[in-house]
């Protein structure tokens, strides 16, 4: 490691991590444990004058990694689909305005459909916004999920699918969020976080840990350490691709918010530096 780079130089944190804390509180809360990035929760800005969300990042010295969440473009109404292109071309001016440089994608599905329309409607909704994301200069990720939320969260269910989505549109503005709650268990995982990285398409990297048992699968990730994610591996695939930017902690957990915030925030530090 470069000596004048320090252990938590790469380490951001999802405002949702700590969902309880405001915003204001959050900032000075991670910018004190040597946290310098937050990707940003739309919930946690809800409201803000843009203006004092970017003074509150300068005067905490983070940097604004992500916004999150856009996509959900499938729908079996035009209508609805229609609303889902508008709310996201409204995410990207809000990222524009808190100058945060990219969209995290959560692509979405519908139940009612089979998940190949949904797949098509996903490619169709990105085309609708990704002029304007090119324009604003803010980035789109695509975040594969795990195969149990392909129900109504997203039809893009692998890195695969993922890959040959930025592929298929080969603009420097749409690439990939590799989760590893979503994709540990893919034993192709090595070859298409390469194959990403080939292509100049990993955009972000989260962490978390899937505990044993996980009670909750929405609600109960775990901490890094604590779960069966093999962290540092994946982490080694990650650099051996060419990722060199933040590890983006993405914590769901119902039971960590009900904790105090500012202890769980130093467990989570703690638990980056020993494991990640």
């Amino acid at each position: 490691m470069d000596p004048g780079i320090k252990d938590t130089d790469r380490l951001c944190i999802h405002t949702v991590t700590t969902r309880p804390m405001a915003f204001e509180e959050a900032c000075g809360a991670y910018a004190s444990r040597g946290v310098k990035g937050v990707s940003i929760w739309r919930d946690a800005v809800d409201g803000m004058d843009h203006g004092a969300v970017r003074k509150l990042l300068r005067d905490n010295g983070l940097t604004p990694v992500s916004y999150v969440r856009g996509g959900f473009f499938p729908a079996l109404e035009q209508d609805r689909r229609d609303a889902a292109i508008q709310d996201n071309l409204a995410m990207l001016h809000e990222a524009t305005g808190m100058e945060i440089p990219m969209l995290v994608l959560v692509c979405g599905a519908d139940p009612g459909q089979f998940l190949q329309v949904s797949r098509d409607q996903i490619r169709q909704g990105i085309e609708a916004i990704l002029p304007a994301a090119r324009e604003l200069g803010i980035k789109l990720a695509v975040e594969p999920l795990h195969p149990m939320y392909a129900d109504t969260r997203s039809a893009i269910t692998s890195l695969k699918q993922a890959n040959d989505l930025a592929e298929y549109f080969n603009d420097k503005y749409l690439g990939v969020a590799v989760d590893v709650y979503h994709l540990w268990y893919d034993e192709s995982l090595e070859a298409e976080i390469s194959r990403c990285g080939k292509n100049g398409n990993i955009f972000a990297y989260h962490i978390s840990d899937w505990k044993v048992p996980t009670v909750d699968m929405l609600n109960d990730r775990g901490l890094m350490g604590e779960g069966c994610i093999p962290l540092k591996r994946i982490r080694g695939w990650m650099e051996d691709a060419g990722f060199e930017g933040f590890h983006e902690v993405e914590i769901f957990s119902t039971r960590y918010w009900e904790e105090d915030q500012a202890r769980f925030l130093d467990r989570v530090v703690d638990a980056y530096l020993q494991h990640c």
